[in-house]
């Protein structure tokens, strides 16, 4: 199964919604926030803090949905390259050095490591709720993108646990 032409991927996109509820919180902290300071009861660094915390909370989640959408995985006949707004790296199938599988509650979480960086990258996971499913994230080709990864590399299986595989060089 070595990549013969050039394919992009690119990961499912988990819902908004989680991203707004933490942004509309932001505006009930605020007013707990002045009401805090206003009160001046000597505990006004409560309200800061939770503030702090709604705000980064919200930033966080944006930042990943932004990471999410900027991300596209690319196999070719040469090598992979990965980008994700905040990380590019493209590797030749002869400098990756090792590839790792680690299991998670959704999908299984894949690190390829080349000389000098390393990019990771996610299979397809399920989040269910009550029995209802309630997102998908990571890349709906993943198995087969790791697999061919690992047959384009040359990379053998070296050591295996419950929960850990590694990948590397004969």
């Amino acid at each position: 199964m070595i990549v013969m032409e050039s394919r992009e991927y690119r990961p499912e996109l988990i819902p908004r919604k989680g991203e707004r509820i933490a942004w509309l919180l932001l505006l009930p902290s605020l007013i707990y926030l002045g009401v805090g300071i206003w009160s001046d009861d000597g505990l006004a660094w409560l309200p800061v803090i939770f503030v702090l915390l709604v705000f980064l909370s919200a930033g966080s989640i944006t930042l990943g949905n932004w990471v999410d959408r900027k991300t596209v995985l690319r196999l070719a006949p040469e090598g992979v390259s990965f980008r994700n707004g905040l990380r590019n790296v493209s590797l030749n199938w002869d400098e990756i050095q090792e590839v790792r599988v680690l299991d998670s509650t959704w999908g299984r979480r894949v690190q390829v490591w080349g000389p000098v960086t390393h990019f990771a990258f996610r299979t397809l996971g399920e989040v269910w709720m009550q029995g209802e499913l309630k997102g998908r994230m990571g890349f709906a080709d993943g198995e087969s993108i790791l697999k061919m990864i690992l047959k384009s590399s040359g990379l053998q299986e070296i050591e295996a646990t419950d929960r850990v595989r590694n990948y590397s060089r004969p």
